[in-house]
């Protein structure tokens, strides 16, 4: 069972323990990804202290293959994003693991 979190779903956590008013606290969120993606756009890496880098690695065109009618097809080249998780976080995740 997959379970998302969603913008919404932030907004609320801000709203219930920081306790400012639902305005404020989807202004925080918004405000908090633009700073992510603009940092990646122009620095093409952030880091977040205990969490993990976010890179922008390029990839380039390549032909695809669609499986079922064998079908070529040429793949552009774009830009993806890469998430490498800090030892902490990796540790974090694994600790909580029952053994």
């Amino acid at each position: 069972m997959r379970i998302n979190l969603t913008k919404k779903d932030l907004v609320n956590l801000v709203y219930m323990q920081i306790g400012f008013s639902k305005l404020i606290s989807e202004n925080l969120i918004d405000e908090f990804f633009s700073l992510i993606v603009n940092n990646l756009l122009n620095e093409k890496k952030i880091k977040i202290s205990k969490f993990g880098t976010f890179t922008i690695r390029e990839k380039k065109r390549r032909i695809g293959r669609n499986p079922k009618t064998k079908e070529e097809k040429e793949i552009s080249k774009r830009n993806v994003v890469l998430f490498k998780p800090s030892k902490e976080f990796r540790y974090f995740i694994n600790a909580n693991k029952d053994e």
